[in-house]
């Protein structure tokens, strides 16, 4: 393809983009096809000749919208969101076109110093301790960066050096509403998945401090070495989030590192009023949240915090000789901070969508969703047979549909007939959670796209399918 086809083809895809996302109330949130489907209908061997690029891109708008789920969807309330702006998708082509290799300042020195620089902005937009960041791909990572981050801290250094066979056993301590990446990273980091003691909560939803301290005294007895405390800020199911506060004291004074995960709720920072969510944080040794998820900015792009950030680089860093700058001193050498040597120009998108929407834009963004999230759990609370089972955290609430006559098992089996109702329906998505033994459904807002009468139609759907579900 040389560049005028470009211009052409570019043109064309960018005329798609606008098109698909004015579309996107038209269609089901949820991709509404048979598993196979659409592998049935992709060749088993890849072309010997190149193709004309008007018949690939006649099969791009055949085979991919009815394939997808569609994440930008001003009515997708699954998960947590992966949103996207506009700014940013401009910044993502940008970022593709120029293909660098950020991984040492020499080999970009605008990708590495306007990481610096965007990470520093967001920061002090959220009220953050005056710590270093780096952008991780995703929250998973940023956690597994810590864990083997403590590992280290905790053997002196010697498990990189000498592996683990001939270490202490460790233990991490996590919240029990922890995400899956948590104890999966204690796993991916040769600690063992035994060795991931997940806290019970207190009456409050957070990690029972008492808890947590009699798992320390009684580890160390058995001889094991305590080396970590994982706390969440807006657990996944719930909401709900640790004390930073009492935690952190007790992570100080057993000397241990400590790692916040806020990977969705983090972005409410940018709003003063639930900074509240985070006292407590500069007791900690690293903090993370994702604007992949509700600031707008295209997956993937993950902020990780660093008190100490020499400890992070001792752990990662190895520069043989091709990888060195020996002529001058450079800012940072981000590569040296986390597992991948080769690293995306991911700053780009942030600095688009800090700029196009300022920080008042995207304050009153998540104040919406906030608020309509408090009257979408309103409306639903007022309507008969339904509850109120985790009440809103900022703007994830979960329900229940409990008609009489039902026992525990039959309204479990209910709410989960109502969702598969809900998502085969198409007009909005939603997934589910446990609480205890409860089947409960997860209603979360964040797209970009939505607006109020996205989520009171919604609420009213829910209602509707609710009384036609047996």
């Amino acid at each position: 393809m040389n560049t005028d086809e470009y211009r052409r083809w570019s043109q064309a895809a960018t005329d798609w983009i606008a098109a698909y996302r004015n579309g996107l109330r038209e269609h089901p949130v949820r991709a509404q096809i048979e598993p196979g489907s659409i592998l049935a209908q992709l060749p088993a061997a890849a072309p010997e000749q190149g193709e004309d690029f008007s018949a690939i891109f006649a099969d791009f708008e055949k085979l991919v919208p009815p394939g997808l789920t569609h994440w930008q969807h001003p009515r997708f309330f699954a998960y947590f969101p992966a949103n996207s702006s506009m700014p940013s998708v401009i910044a993502e082509q940008l970022t593709a076109a120029i293909a660098a290799n950020c991984m040492l300042w020499q080999t970009s020195p605008v990708g590495t110093e306007m990481e610096i620089r965007m990470l520093e902005w967001l920061r002090d937009l959220c009220g953050l301790p005056s710590w270093q960041g780096v952008i991780q791909d995703s929250a998973s990572s940023g956690t597994l960066a810590a864990v083997l981050t403590a590992r280290e801290k905790a053997l002196d250094w010697q498990g990189n050096q000498q592996g683990l066979s001939a270490q202490p056993r460790l233990r991490m301590y996590y919240s029990a509403h922890a995400h899956s990446s948590v104890p999966k990273a204690v796993m991916l980091a040769g600690i063992g998945r035994d060795n991931a003691v997940a806290i019970g909560l207190d009456a409050n939803g957070s990690m029972d401090a008492a808890k947590l301290e009699a798992a320390i005294a009684a580890d160390r007895e058995a001889g094991l070495l305590p080396a970590a405390v994982l706390a969440t800020v807006g657990a996944t199911s719930t909401g709900n989030s640790d004390d930073l506060e009492q935690l952190g004291a007790i992570v100080r004074r057993h000397k241990l590192y400590g790692h916040v995960d806020a990977a969705w709720a983090g972005a409410a920072a940018l709003c003063p009023e639930h900074r509240g969510l985070l006292a407590g944080l500069e007791q900690w040794d690293s903090y993370l949240f994702n604007p992949h998820k509700w600031l707008g900015t295209n997956f993937d792009l993950s902020a990780h915090y660093l008190k100490d950030p020499a400890a992070q680089v001792k752990t990662f860093g190895s520069q043989p000789d091709y990888l060195r700058t020996e002529d001058r001193e450079t800012p940072a050498d981000f590569s040296s901070w986390t597992a991948p040597l080769g690293r995306r120009f991911r700053a780009l998108k942030l600095w688009f969508v800090l700029r196009s929407y300022g920080a008042e834009g995207l304050r009153a963004m998540l104040r919406d969703h906030i608020a309509w999230a408090g009257e979408a759990e309103q409306q639903l609370a007022s309507q008969p047979g339904f509850r109120i089972c985790g009440p809103r955290r900022l703007s994830l609430f979960l329900f229940r549909h409990e008609p009489e006559g039902l026992d525990a098992e039959g309204l479990n089996a209910h709410n989960a007939r109502l969702l598969q109702a809900i998502n085969d329906d198409g007009f909005l998505y939603l997934t589910q959670t446990r609480l205890g033994e409860d089947y409960a459904l997860r209603f979360q807002i964040g797209s970009t796209a939505a607006a109020r009468d996205d989520v009171l139609a919604s609420i009213e759907r829910i209602v509707h399918l609710a009384g036609q579900v047996k």
